[in-house]
């Protein structure tokens, strides 16, 4: 297939890029660079510097078969400062992207969603089932996309997987997480161990989990990248497909801390400090739909073997964006 990839020089879209290429389909790669890297898209990709409202229309004329979509802001305390960058950067853009798709033919598309949507949830594993009652306005926009892929699929029979995921960790083929400003749990740890920073912040260590510290669900950046292709794969005219992806079983903070100090072999010394509004005690999401629809269930579930990973990428990393 010939795909475009918006958002494709970022760490999540550099990888299912890559992934593509080496499975022999012709990508496109759209992304203004604004947190993305060049030189982590895959040299079999061609890369388009530009945003999706500016240029998607222009390289979907061209001819395309398939839109993965990853290109949108991502930081939830932003999301809370600036509610209008979301609203904008993330449910505006998705308009404009659904549109050029609609103009220039293309009927495909997979949507990086989040498992955000769902807020703090009654119940986990969280299933798609689960009420949707973001609790930020990052996951409220993603929520939104959602919502109009439902109505794009239905009016002008697009073919859609929306795939909804909390953490995603570790590293594929040379390409990482290089953040500039880092608030993802394991590569803010691993900052430590590279010197990057004195200590992390333990945000609660009083909940109702078996260590008093959260419990999260964390994918392999890897098993992300196989499941997007799948989806691709999976989508079928007309029908919006939304999925949960994750490991099933969560770590807590102070486990990632032991593992991660077991896998640098430094200290990293960690600072207790106060809850932070609105962090729910667990968050795991159940990817029992995912297996039975795509056949897709993770391959690299350890997190020992996610931390090595990532530290083996942050090595190697320049230390400013590590």
């Amino acid at each position: 297939m010939r795909i475009l990839v918006t958002g494709g020089a970022g760490y999540i879209g550099s990888v299912v890029t890559a992934r593509l290429v080496e499975e022999g389909h012709r990508v496109t790669v759209l992304d203004d660079l604004s947190t993305g890297h060049a030189d982590a898209v895959h040299p079999g990709a061609r890369l388009v510097r530009g945003t999706v409202r500016d240029r998607a229309a222009e390289v979907l004329a061209e001819g395309h078969d398939a839109v993965v979509h990853f290109a949108a802001r991502s930081v939830v305390s932003e999301s809370v400062a600036r509610p209008d960058r979301y609203w904008d950067g993330n449910v505006g853009t998705s308009l404009a992207l659904l549109e050029a798709m609609r103009a220039t033919g293309t009927g495909r598309l997979v949507f990086s969603s989040t498992a955000a949507v769902y807020g703090e949830p009654e119940t986990v594993p969280i299933t798609e089932d689960a009420p949707i009652r973001p609790t930020n306005p990052y996951g409220a926009t993603k929520a939104a996309v959602d919502a109009a892929l439902t109505e794009h699929a239905r009016l002008h029979g697009t073919a859609a997987v929306s795939l909804r995921y909390f953490n995603v960790a570790g590293a594929d083929r040379g390409r990482g997480e290089r953040h500039t400003v880092e608030t993802h749990l394991i590569p803010t740890v691993l900052s430590v161990a590279s010197g990057g920073r004195a200590s992390v912040s333990v945000f609660g260590d009083d909940y109702p989990t078996p260590d008093g510290t959260c419990v999260r669900d964390y994918i392999h950046v890897a098993d992300l990248a196989r499941a997007h292709l799948l989806a691709l794969e999976h989508a079928r005219p007309g029908g919006h497909e939304i999925l949960n992806l994750g490991n099933g079983a969560g770590f807590s903070v102070q486990r990632v801390l032991d593992v991660c100090r077991e896998v640098t072999g430094h200290p990293i010394p960690a600072v207790s400090a106060a809850r932070r509004p609105g962090d729910p005690a667990v968050l795991v999401a159940s990817a029992e739909r995912a297996a039975r629809v795509l056949g897709w269930r993770p391959e690299r579930p350890d997190l020992h073997d996610i931390v090595a990973d990532a530290w083996a990428f942050a090595r190697t990393a320049a230390p400013s964006v590590v």
